[in-house]
């Protein structure tokens, strides 16, 4: 029976879609200007019936989704993504333009989230909704019973291009769909023929392995029952091409009430939220999407000559960047494309054909500008919009207040975002965005190669995800505004955290994101842990944090005077524990602790700027631990060497003793490894190539040393010094081998004094160099004396 008849025989008007399918949509339109029904019936939600007109709205603009989440538990939620190019999307629009009733008829999204819970909690297998949802394009409802479910699940669309010889289902649908047109003279005649396609595979395949189907086919057959008895006649149901034969199957109430009996519930609120292109790909995540939104959007909006007018938007784009497309190339990437589609026996060109083309022509055989064109127009980053007067958490509503008073536009496209935070508006900017993040709205992230809490600007890379509406509704039950409920979960962090670095960390987070009130139950719960930690490791992990925040925090115009107490106490029990701690270590343990001790280090040198901390005592404290650590024969290889180059770095350390301490470390009595793991430490990282280049005695000894290592441990030892010298950059490496080609010491007296050091001329010119000490002073501060001769020297080296 067709659909003529079937309307004729007083039964409702089914037109089975593709979801998300640019075809479907122009031969619904034309479905619904033909028949010109007294209702449209929708697969979806029925809790989203009072937000129907809102789709009327001029500031609503698709892509968009129904959100529905769980009262209790905003984090358990689906979505129903509706495109520009949706069938049901354009039905809907249609119903609103002629006056029509608009309703949806699929299973309730309290039942669908309750059935997932129970799910999840009973280890049953993954929901097939929301995102991972088949063609149907919206949740389903749940597991099915035993007796429903099937093991093998089918893909409509893949067997139908199979059996038509094709081994690409959205190269068969582009054919058969697509490119075919809403039928010539009768406008039903697409959704007979995919009716019988469909009825034929469910005779084959029953539910198809999608059991929970069934209790969806249910549901939706009491809603067109109850609605017939309303409209008597003029129904149209738009729904998924695969529950049309069993929407048409006759069934009793009964047997369908059954299946819907004791199925569980839970609160639910629904409401539109803005969709993106990206998400609509199966690239972008979501299991029910198509492979090329931007494409099927373009199709759906192309009056005509679609392929030419594709061809010109990618010559467009690639022209923008920087590359030579002429309007020669999109002729002949035209008929190019034609060609590929006459010898491959396809009715017009499609994405494939277009997309050939484009790489012969366009790009001259490279994918690299081919991936730009797929990334940005045949997946693409279009965002869609929301009324304000939709339905949403007070959260949320501040949030969106925020934005437009900072100018924050949300955008689905990565963008880099540089603020100032000298500037208000860059601070207030800068305090949303840490809020954000707190609360787990990761709308903006921090650019590290760009920013650092060191200076007055920040980087951040803003990117809008759907999901991101789903985060904002979770994130309600902690307040009503982002300030309070950052607050919130800041303090209720803070006493949940496990260690104590988590909490120096959240109290970093809590200056950064400026919560005032917050800080004080945060710095309570930290002054308990540092108390109570006992593990040296945990507490040198927590002390950066703090005292970034000491030195830092007032860039933000936030106090941290409470941290500066806590700070040294904990630098204090750091310096007391150390020792002991660093005894005894194997070798992946020694590294560890070095990343621990450098961290600690650099710390004290942030600390020494902070005027509540009392620099004096914490830095001479330090050092002798740092000269513990070097002499202590018990402590690893590693740490011994790199206590050496903190203490020569710092100038607490002569030159000659640090020789004298590498002399021991290199002995003929010491192990190999265990050298080796001395070099390591003192060499190792930043400027340790450069000490080697310009002290030929510690060059000396390290070259001696290698050379009298025995081959039976040379193997061992390799490994660690590879690693070790593999890290210097390379005018380091290469100025270590002119040396090690010359041999250290090998130069008389006049020839260092006529060459200079490694990389130096002869002597000092004190007339170019004496130009730079004014921007010396102005960079170190009002405070810097010029001191001697001799200092100015060595301030220019």
């Amino acid at each position: 029976m067709n659909g003529s008849e079937a309307r004729d025989a007083g039964q409702p008007l089914l037109l089975g879609v593709r979801h998300h399918g640019p075809g479907s949509a122009k031969a619904v339109r034309a479905a619904l200007e033909a028949s010109r029904p007294r209702v449209v019936l929708i697969e979806g939600p029925p809790e989203a019936d009072p937000l129907v007109p809102l789709a009327a709205a001029e500031d609503m603009r698709p892509p968009v989704a129904l959100l529905a989440h769980a009262v209790d538990e905003p984090g358990r939620s689906a979505f129903w993504p509706l495109a520009a190019f949706s069938p049901e999307w354009v039905a809907l629009r249609w119903a609103l333009e002629h006056g029509v009733p608009a309703r949806f008829i699929d299973l309730p999204a309290a039942q669908t989230l309750a059935w997932q819970r129970d799910e999840e909690d009973g280890g049953g297998e993954d929901t097939e909704g929301g995102e991972k949802d088949g063609e149907d394009g919206g949740m389903d409802a749940g597991a099915e019973q035993d007796a429903l479910d099937e093991d093998v699940r089918v893909d409509p669309l893949g067997v139908l291009a199979d059996t038509a010889g094709y081994d690409d289902a959205e190269r068969w649908w582009e054919d058969v769909v697509e490119h075919r047109g809403a039928g010539k003279g009768d406008a039903l005649a697409p959704f007979t023929a995919l009716e019988e396609a469909m009825t034929a595979l469910r005779e084959t395949y029953g539910s198809g392995g999608h059991g929970r189907d069934l209790i969806r086919e249910a549901h939706m057959r009491l809603r067109i029952r109850d609605v017939q008895r309303e409209f008597e006649d003029g129904v149209a149901v738009v729904c998924g091409a695969w529950h049309v034969p069993a929407l048409r199957r006759r069934t009793g109430v009964t047997a369908d009430r059954a299946l819907l009996k004791g199925l569980p519930k839970v609160k639910t609120d629904v409401t539109w939220v803005p969709w993106t292109h990206r998400r609509l790909s199966r690239a972008g995540g979501y299991g029910a999407g198509i492979d090329s939104p931007g494409w099927y959007a373009h199709l759906f909006a192309a009056p005509d000559r679609p392929v030419e007018r594709w061809l010109t938007k990618v010559a467009g784009l690639l022209r923008a960047e920087d590359r030579t497309v002429s309007p020669g190339h999109v002729i002949e990437a035209v008929r190019l494309a034609e060609t590929l589609a006459a010898l491959r026996g396809r009715p017009l060109p499609g994405l494939g054909e277009a997309t050939d083309a484009v790489r012969a022509v366009m790009c001259e055989g490279s994918d690299v500008p081919l991936g730009l064109v797929h990334d940005r127009l045949v997946v693409g980053d279009v965002l869609g919009e929301v009324p304000h007067t939709v339905p949403a958490v007070p959260l949320q509503r501040d949030l969106e207040r925020t934005q437009r008073r900072l100018r924050l536009r949300p955008e689905a496209a990565e963008r880099e975002l540089d603020l100032d935070l000298r500037e208000e508006t860059g601070a207030e900017r800068s305090r949303l965005l840490h809020r954000l993040r707190l609360l787990g709205i990761d709308w903006g992230r921090p650019a590290a190669a760009r920013s650092g809490t060191g200076t007055f600007r920040e980087t951040w890379r803003l990117r809008w995800e759907p999901e991101l509406a789903v985060r904002s509704a979770e994130a309600g039950v902690w307040g009503t505004t982002v300030l309070a409920a950052a607050t919130a979960k800041a303090e209720a962090d803070a006493v949940a955290a496990r260690g104590l670095a988590d909490v120096t960390a959240l109290a970093e987070h809590c200056l950064l994101a400026a919560l005032p009130d917050a800080l004080p139950v945060v710095m309570r719960v930290l002054a308990d842990r540092a108390a109570l930690d006992t593990d040296v490791a945990h507490l040198a992990q927590a002390l950066p944090a703090l005292v970034r925040s000491l030195r830092y925090g007032d860039v933000r115009g936030t106090g941290t005077a409470a941290l500066a107490e806590v700070a040294a106490g904990l630098a204090e029990r750091v310096f007391v524990g150390l020792p002991p701690a660093c005894a005894g270590l194997d070798a992946d343990a020694a590294e560890e602790m070095r990343g621990h001790v450098d961290a600690v280090h650099g710390a004290l040198s942030l600390l020494g700027d902070v005027p509540a901390a009392p620099d004096g005592r914490l830095r001479a404290r330090w050092r002798a631990v740092l000269r513990t650590l070097s002499a202590r024969d018990t402590v690893p290889g590693v740490l011994r060497g790199r206590a050496v180059r903190l203490l020569l770095d710092e100038g607490e350390l002569a030159q000659d003793e640090a020789a004298r301490f590498m002399g021991l470390a290199l002995s003929p009595g010491t192990p190999p490894a265990d050298a080796a793991a001395w070099i390591e430490g003192f060499v190792g990282g930043s400027g340790g190539g450069l000490l080697l280049v310009h002290d030929e005695r510690l060059f000396g000894l390290v070259d001696r040393w290698l050379t009298a290592v025995p081959t039976e441990a040379f193997t061992d030892v390799l490994p660690l010094l590879r690693r070790t010298f593999s890290a210097y950059e390379s005018g380091v490496r290469r100025t270590l081998g002119e040396l090690v080609r010359r041999g250290p010491g090998r130069r008389d007296r006049t020839d260092t004094a006529a060459a200079g050091a490694p990389g130096f001329g002869p002597g000092v010119d004190e007339a170019r160099a004496d130009p730079v000490l004014p921007v010396l002073r102005l960079l170190l501060g009002p405070d810097c004396d010029e001191g001697t001769r001799g200092e100015r020297v060595e301030v220019r080296r």
